[in-house]
């Protein structure tokens, strides 16, 4: 399994803190041990990311670009190792952590192409007189030392969103990932070390809030990235200003069936989009919004495949619900819930087997309640139903979130005005909102937050337009 020195990754070696332990969310036995960071520990990582800027900086374009391949190369070695691993500390179901996986390496591979594109253009200075004999051009320069924060439900990808890019643009990065789910992403952090001559400009701080603090309200980084809820995010935002801060939200994204969608398509979208990573992915489907004439039938082929949605033990490769990252995020859906219950909504499956809330679908939700305003991320679809494709873009628009939707319907009008009308950042026609390529630009409007990733976006990110005015 996992490889690597006890502590934590700071300056050029690790340094030995207290641990705490890792425990695998379907049983609660205990995964492994990782190291708990502090405040103070967190300021020194911050000391060593600004004492080596300027090597980082200063790299040539085929040493960062070679090294993001051989990271690649080494993930793809320990494909297996990975996916083993994420399972026991995220209780994700094995078929999703091989999506993780997999993606990481493609994120790893993309970030290595766009160290070739990081370059600038000329400008013409003599649209004025007063620029005549000018030559101006621009380049990109890196932001500065990097913070990135990571969630819990993909851990290592979601650390590789933030340390890839970074690397890519020349700056060095102290990640910090969720308290939950540190090994993978500790794992990854010493690949990448012992790949390079400068191991400072990757680090690794876990730890609580107050480690978070530490870093994102150091008025020496240059950007802090942040992926988790809006809660955390408009603190970070408040707290780090006025340093650039990227972040990816939350949202409790939309599917709206039209009435001339293809309603297998539909059906098999809701299933497969509604209940990956036992809900717990900021894209999936939580609101289905179904045109009048169709919403019968849809519902009634709906609910009579919901079992086909596996649950149970996340290392069985049949399993595609499991439990949940903690006792205290299954408690909040099963509140959320019996709210939503109370108020007059129908539920449909559901209940819990042991650690295990089974798939559940909501019919007829109110609006004002949890289950339909905010994020679920749990194992719950809520089905809505309403008399146009009008008032479905309404619906979704009046979200406080606007990370992605996606629209099932065999017009290309229809889908064209999805993408003019829905304020999301991204629109999906025909699939699950939560499709995402990794080389895409991602992330969204509202309170689903602020900037792009993806490599080729990252980067840019996480770079600054440095202006050249000559005369020669």
């Amino acid at each position: 399994m996992a490889e690597y020195p006890e502590g934590l990754p700071i300056g050029d070696g690790w340094v030995s803190t207290m641990d705490a332990p890792v425990v695998f969310p379907y049983d609660g036995s205990e995964v492994g041990r990782a190291p708990v960071g502090t405040p103070e520990l967190a300021t020194r990582a911050i000391d060593e990311a600004v004492a080596v800027f300027k090597q980082v900086a200063a790299l040539p374009s085929r040493t960062r670009r070679s090294l993001l391949n051989d990271v690649a190369a080494a993930l793809e070695a320990r494909r297996s190792e990975f996916e083993q691993l994420l399972v026991l500390e995220t209780g994700k179901p094995l078929v999703d952590c091989r999506v993780e996986v997999a993606r990481t390496i493609v994120t790893w591979q993309a970030a290595a192409e766009e160290v070739s594109r990081l370059h600038g253009e000329t400008v013409p200075l003599d649209l004025l007189p007063s620029g005549d004999g000018l030559v101006g051009f621009w380049k990109r320069k890196p932001i500065g030392v990097v913070v990135g924060i990571a969630g819990f439900n993909y851990p290592l990808l979601l650390a590789s969103h933030k340390i890839a890019p970074a690397i890519a643009a020349g700056c060095p990065v102290v990640v910090k990932p969720a308290p939950q789910t540190p090994l993978a992403t500790l794992w990854l952090v010493h690949l990448v070390r012992s790949l390079t001559d400068l191991p400072a400009m990757v680090q690794l701080v876990t730890g609580d809030a107050a480690v978070g603090s530490a870093l994102v309200t150091d008025r020496r980084v240059g950007a802090v990235s942040f992926t988790g809820s809006a809660l955390v995010g408009h603190r970070i935002a408040r707290d780090a200003a006025p340093t650039k801060t990227l972040l990816e939200l939350g949202s409790n994204a939309a599917l709206v069936v039209a009435d001339d969608a293809d309603l297998d398509a539909a059906t098999d979208a809701v299933l497969r989009g509604g209940f990956y990573a036992s809900g717990q992915a900021c894209i999936s489907v939580q609101r289905v919004l179904v045109v009048e004439v169709v919403a019968q039938e849809f519902t009634e082929r709906l609910l009579a495949r919901l079992g086909e949605v596996v649950a149970g033990d996340p290392r069985d490769e049949k399993t595609r619900v499991s439990a949940l990252i903690d006792a205290g995020s299954t408690r909040r859906v099963r509140e959320w819930v019996d709210k939503a219950t109370s108020a007059g909504a129908r539920l449909v499956g559901g209940g819990v087997d042991g650690t295990v809330l089974r798939p559940a679908v909501l019919l007829d939700v109110p609006d004002g309640l949890e289950c339909w305003d905010e994020e679920i991320f749990g194992p719950v679809v809520c089905i809505r139903t309403v008399s146009s494709v009008d008032e479905a873009f309404d619906a979704v628009n009046a979200s406080r979130y606007g990370l992605h939707a996606s629209v099932f319907s065999t017009s290309l009008k229809t889908a064209f005005r999805a993408l003019d009308e829905l304020e999301v950042g991204g629109v999906v026609v025909n699939e699950v909102p939560g499709f995402r390529s990794d080389t895409m630009p991602y992330g969204g409007v509202k309170d689903s937050g602020i900037g792009r990733e993806g490599p080729r976006f990252a980067v840019e990110e996480l770079t600054v337009t440095r202006m050249a005015v000559l005369r020669p």
